[in-house]
């Protein structure tokens, strides 16, 4: 039997699945395709492409992403509608929300009650949509994380600003498609007065892409959208200066500034940092304490407690059988600063966090600066402007893209709503101007219906009527035959033509398209606008900056990983004592401001700074208790650099590159990976140089031959990998060591006869010979020398 148990034979079939017809189809097992019973087969792989394609398609158009339009996914379109067809306006009365579900998914969306129910409470939680579409009464969660209470109990209706959305759904303005078993119909679109996918935002994650668009303020998208009619010309710079940026439902302040701001706009993705909003209360007897009014999106009172605790009372870290050094400066640090922490947010005020200070002579914003370092007072807020465009198609857009789209879907809303109305009083003048005939041959209508066994027959010959017309008057009550009615038919009438003739302009008129659609929006922005929440402030990151003395000072480490400091340069090396079974691996003089790079054996670089390695008499600590070393990985060379000096990184198989010095830093403790290894490859020591025109790289082997090449034939990768073969080796030799140097000298460092120390020189006329292009086999240096580097 095969790994798949499937029968050994050339026509072993598997049954797979019986269709509604009651035909079978069959998978062949030695030929992987798929077979009906009609003859025809698909190969597998194309048969699941297939169906994984239209499974990713199905998610990301009816599921996840938004419409640029109306900015709504199916399942909130649904929603809106549904409570629209019962009539729940803002002014009716709110009725339960398993109502609304139970509508929901009984007639458009057929899916689970759980998921169509949390998204109709999302549309309500305003601390999650800058202006909530559903006006929710009960319990409907929190910004703690709280879940809603089960839609038995709670009870919603939509807002006043959800007649953006469908106010005009029922003048033609948008296609009705069937919904799912076709017994019914649903909008395609909703008919959007605003760009609501700009002013609520949306996340989402689809297949193979995402979506996160944060809120931004009505009055200023709105101030956008007619400054792009008035001028197409603009750009998303252009745009910048109306939408500031975005405003959240919990305000807060954003610290980024302008240039990465419109960055993130003009690309359509990026981060931007924000942070809480904070004040100092005065107290009696010279006291104090910081108040946190306003928290960033997606942040808690809860969570930062949580923090608070988890950095005054950590846990071990996995793996590990104390507390990192890290964990214990920062335990120390937060208690010598804060006393105490407590949560007073309730009903009048969402937001109020206090925070007393360790003693009332402190600095405010030093206590401020280390909160926002170490919680999420201070966080990044994605952006990521992922939608579905007109066209149909998903894709990354700018912010001149959404709303130039939003633009033109406007335009074409407000042309088929007029285009519905004209069709109305088209037909509403056609029918009183057949009404006008009774009135003027009243006796002579009367005598045919009396008379005439075809009423509608005759009325039609005798008066050139439509046969819509004819039906109207036979329709007639007796009462509409007064006087006083003939009167109203005719200045409805008048009233009818005028409007036709101004719908017909407006059509026919660009510009008077624009004006409308213009005077609209700045209607909506009047009726429903309200000042900006979220503050656009530039500042700094918090960082915590811990003054450390300048001096020189030793950084030794051992094969067995512990590291330690020594005061100063010189430091006699063959004086220094190791744990048993452990020696030196590697020391450096660097300064105590310096950072460190730790190279990994298999590849992780790491940074620590000189100034957090414990000096003293002893062994010193493990270097895993400053970084987070990968499994089975191992520190294997210390490495600091001035910031003008380059430094040339190989393997033993020949392969390297340049890099700056600074490319190698990091900020996470569990480094990054930046050197390509295979398996059997090993890091080469890494050299420092600073680059000039006339600088050559020198390879030499284990074999003792000797290669070089022009720096400018080198690589240079700023974001690490494998490099470029530097030297060919032969069989079963291997790169020993490789420099940069600067064309003049080249200094190698080696053993002669009986062990030996040796040093030789070469000037500019004897590296001549060595000299080539890069990738090509060295020369032999001295038959009787062994140089194991430079």
């Amino acid at each position: 039997m095969s790994d798949l148990d499937l029968p050994e034979t050339p026509d072993a079939e598997v049954p797979a699945e019986t269709g509604n017809n009651g035909n079978r189809r069959y998978i062949n097992a030695q030929s992987s395709t798929l077979a009906p019973d009609d003859g025809e087969s698909v190969q597998l792989g194309l048969y699941a492409e297939k169906s994984y394609l239209e499974y990713a398609m199905s998610v990301v158009k009816s599921r996840a992403l938004p419409q640029v339009e109306d900015g709504q996914k199916p399942v909130q379109r649904r929603i809106l509608y549904a409570m629209h067809e019962l009539g729940l306006t803002a002014t009716a009365k709110p009725v339960k929300s398993a109502r609304i579900v139970g509508e929901v998914l009984g007639k458009f969306h057929p899916h689970g009650d759980q998921s169509a129910y949390d998204a109709l409470v999302r549309i309500a939680q305003d601390f999650s949509l800058r202006y909530p579409l559903i006006d929710g009464q009960g319990n409907f969660g929190s910004r703690d994380g709280d879940g809603a209470a089960a839609m038995r109990y709670t009870e919603a209706r939509l807002t006043p600003i959800a007649e953006l959305l469908l106010g005009e759904l029922d003048a033609g303005t948008t296609d009705f498609i069937p919904n799912y078993d076709g017994a019914l119909e649903e909008p395609l679109l909703l008919p959007a007065r605003l760009p609501l996918l700009l002013l609520n935002g949306t996340s989402g994650i689809a297949v193979g892409m995402a979506t996160e668009i944060p809120s931004h303020n009505l009055g200023e998208v709105a101030d956008a959208a007619i400054a792009l009619i008035r001028n197409p010309g603009l750009d998303t710079g252009g745009l910048l200066q109306y939408v500031k940026g975005p405003d959240l439902p919990g305000g807060g302040q954003l610290i980024s500034s302008a240039r990465d701001i419109q960055s993130a706009y003009e690309t359509g993705r990026g981060s931007l940092k924000v942070r809480a909003r904070w004040e100092k209360e005065d107290l009696a007897r010279g006291q104090w304490q910081i108040v946190v009014t306003e928290l960033p999106q997606g942040t808690s009172s809860q969570r930062v407690l949580e923090e608070i605790e988890e950095l005054t009372n950590p846990k071990l870290r996995k793996g590990k059988k104390a507390l990192t050094q890290e964990q214990v400066q920062t335990k120390q640090l937060v208690l010598s600063q804060l006393d105490r922490v407590r949560d007073e947010s309730g009903k009048d005020q969402p937001v109020r966090l206090v925070f007393e200070p360790k003693s009332s002579r402190q600095d405010p914003a030093e206590l401020m600066t280390m909160l926002l370092a170490h919680t999420s007072l201070e966080t990044n807020l994605p952006l990521n402007l992922v939608t579905i465009g007109r066209d149909g198609r998903p894709g990354q857009k700018s912010l001149r893209d959404l709303i130039a789209e939003w633009v033109d879907f406007r335009f074409v809303t407000v042309r088929r709503r007029t285009e519905h109305r004209l069709g109305k009083v088209n037909d509403r003048i056609h029918i009183l101007e057949g009404r006008m005939v009774v009135f003027l041959n009243i006796d002579e209508v009367i005598r045919i219906i009396r008379e005439s066994d075809e009423p509608k027959a005759a009325l039609i010959a005798r008066f050139q009527l439509s046969d819509r017309q004819a039906e109207d008057i036979l329709e007639i009550r007796l009462r509409q035959l007064a006087r006083l009615e003939g009167i109203k038919i005719e200045q409805e009438l008048a009233d009818l033509r005028t409007e036709k003739e101004g719908l017909e302009n407006l059509l026919a008129n660009v510009p008077a398209m624009q004006k409308l659609v213009i005077k609209e929006i700045e209607a909506d922005r009047k009726k429903y606008g309200d000042p900006r929440r979220t503050l656009i402030e530039e500042a700094e990151k918090a960082t915590l900056e811990v003054a450390v003395v300048d001096e020189p000072t030793t950084l030794i480490l051992s094969e067995k990983g512990w590291v330690r400091s020594r005061q100063g340069h010189g430091v006699e090396l063959q004086n220094l004592t190791f744990k048993d079974g452990d020696k030196l691996l590697a020391a450096i003089e660097c300064r105590t401001v310096d950072s460190v790079a730790l190279l990994g054996s298999d590849g992780r670089v790491y940074t620590i700074q000189a100034s957090v390695v414990p000096g003293g008499r002893g062994d010193g600590v493990p270097v895993t208790t400053l970084v987070e070393l990968a499994p089975k990985s191992r520190v294997v060379q210390l490495l600091v650099a001035r910031s003008d000096e380059w430094v040339v990184i190989a393997n033993s198989s020949g392969y390297g590159f340049a890099c700056q010095f600074d490319n190698l830093l990091s900020r996470q403790k569990a480094g990054k990976s930046f050197i390509t290894l295979e398996a059997n490859e090993t890091l080469l020591r890494v050299t420092t140089f600073v680059p000039r025109e006339t600088s050559v790289v020198a390879c030499l082997s284990k074999a003792g031959k000797l290669h070089l090449f022009p720096y400018a034939e080198f690589k240079q990768l700023a974001g690490g990998g494998r490099g470029v073969i530097t030297m060919a080796l032969d069989d079963k030799d291997q790169l020993a060591a490789i420099t940069v140097s600067d064309g003049d000298t080249l200094r190698l460092t080696g053993t002669g006869r009986g062990g030996k120390p040796t040093e030789l020189i070469l000037d500019a006329n004897e590296m001549a010979p060595y000299v080539g292009k890069r990738a090509r086999k060295g020369k032999p240096i001295n038959a009787g020398l062994k140089f194991p580097g430079f």
